[in-house]
């Protein structure tokens, strides 16, 4: 039985999803502010959290932010109101894996919960180690290093790090990203696979702006060469 993390303020929908969750047999966590989740977060041990953006005392990317910083891989899908591009990009440049905007249907939440949750116990890849580079990258530890520094990764960017060297020189269009990595063919907005692209070039290239091992293939999708 997994375990869900939902951290809401709004009581009416936590207790919607808390019920719609448990009817499909999940065990649920819940917290209705940012401190209380975190807390929750660290001593809970869930296996995925759905946090909302708007909360009090501490907003959902904060939280999000927070949880990273202290290392946790765990996939996490971000409720929001607001509609706006940038707030996408903002959560996903923080470690977020899904976002998805209120109002939504249980059943669409519900699908992105076990994609996620599938996505993370399949082995996309057989493959403990890989290294290229100054960078390393220990699947089966979860940890990554460069320059024999440990850096953080999400769950997420393991995922998509492992597709892109499956089918290392090999161009990868970004439906095909999007069904390994996330579980399904089709997503709001294809600049989900770019920001997550983009967050591994800012952690493993040296120069991001310039990268050596990930290419973006105008108008196909991304090469990994390593």
């Amino acid at each position: 039985m997994s375990t869900i993390l939902i951290v809401e303020d709004d009581e009416t929908m936590l207790k919607g999803l808390r019920d719609a969750f448990e009817h499909n047999g999940f065990k649920i966590l819940s917290a209705t502010d940012g401190e209380s989740g975190i807390q929750i977060a660290e001593t809970g041990e869930p296996d995925i959290i759905i946090l909302d953006v708007m909360l009090p005392r501490i907003d959902g990317f904060d939280v999000c932010r927070t949880l990273r910083k202290r290392g946790f891989t765990i996939p996490i899908i971000m409720l929001t109101a607001r509609s706006e591009e940038i707030d996408k990009v903002v959560g996903l440049e923080i470690g977020a894996d899904d976002y998805v905007t209120k109002p939504f249907s249980t059943r669409e939440l519900l699908a992105r919960v076990k994609a996620q949750l599938r996505r993370t116990s399949e082995k996309i890849l057989t493959l403990d180690r890989y290294e290229f580079g100054n960078v390393t990258l220990d699947f089966a530890a979860f940890k990554t290093f460069k320059n024999k520094k440990q850096i953080d990764l999400t769950s997420t960017e393991y995922s998509l790090i492992k597709v892109l060297i499956k089918h290392r020189n090999e161009v990868v269009p970004r439906e095909k990203i999007l069904n390994e990595v996330w579980g399904y063919d089709s997503y709001p907005s294809s600049r989900t696979v770019d920001n997550h692209i983009l967050n591994l070039r800012q952690k493993l290239e040296d120069n991001p702006q310039k990268p050596e091992f990930i290419h973006t293939i105008h108008g196909l999708g991304y090469k990994f060469v390593g």
